[in-house]
């Protein structure tokens, strides 16, 4: 307990799933925690911000919900603005929220529909990082965690959109880490390999490994020790959860 005890951190896509459980982590180790998600759900999927902070203040932690659409900069630029007015500063930054598109080969995918998905998954992150590092940088500390995937490095069938964001998630995420070095930022990847999601349920082939899958508890702990990272002891790297408590995280 108490790992990150007068921390700030703001967590993207933090209705359900992996930032849900990501941000309970935070609050249950002392963070403060700014939880992020679009005001309407674009899927019939369950979860708010606003039930995930319920949770969070019912265990006497201390949760702010804001709603914010991670690819629009001015809704980007009010929720970082907001968190400093309350808090003073932003010691973590979670790049969870994205979006798939689901077994649709290249030729099916619109083009409307593959700018949603770059926007969400590479722009979210980058606008995300526009606006926080420059809080970071002026604290001298700071890190950011980007939840990327197995996608990202191997392609898949009918994987052609998630597998590109997540590919270039992971290298922007590597390039902002030699960026901000100097100013003791750590800047890295955490892939929670397969996951007991609400959105990965509605999945087909997710269905042939379900019962081998984590749930979205598990990337708590490991999240909360990237949190905890600077510059000198661990950035620019992607670490898979698999590996946890083996070849990092000790």
């Amino acid at each position: 307990m108490d790992q990150l005890k007068d921390k700030v951190a703001i967590v993207t896509g933090a209705s359900r799933g992996i930032g849900r459980s990501i941000a309970q982590e935070f609050a249950r180790e002392g963070a403060a925690v700014a939880l992020c998600a679009r005001a309407q759900s674009t899927t019939p999927l369950p979860g708010t911000i606003y039930e995930t902070a319920q949770v969070i203040q019912a265990s006497g932690g201390e949760a702010l919900p804001l709603a914010c659409d991670v690819t629009q900069e001015a809704e980007v630029q009010s929720l970082v603005e907001q968190v400093v007015a309350r808090y003073g500063q932003i010691d973590v930054l979670v790049n969870n929220a994205g979006i798939m598109i689901l077994g649709e080969s290249f030729l099916d995918i619109e083009p409307e529909r593959w700018d949603q998905i770059v926007a969400v998954n590479i722009r979210g992150p980058y606008l995300m990082c526009r606006h926080v590092l420059p809080v970071m940088i002026r604290q001298g500390r700071g890190s950011v965690v980007s939840i990327g995937s197995l996608a990202g490095s191997e392609s898949r069938p009918a994987g052609a959109a998630y597998c590109t964001t997540k590919a270039g998630l992971h290298m922007l995420t590597r390039c902002i880490a030699e960026d901000v070095r100097e100013h003791h930022i750590a800047v890295n990847i955490f892939n929670p390999g397969s996951v007991k999601t609400e959105g990965s349920s509605i999945i087909p082939w997710a269905q042939n490994d379900w019962d081998q899958r984590t749930t979205p508890e598990e990337a708590g702990p490991p999240a909360v020790y990237l949190a905890r990272q600077t510059a000198e002891t661990m950035t620019g790297q992607l670490v898979n959860y698999a590996e946890f408590g083996k070849t990092w995280g000790l």
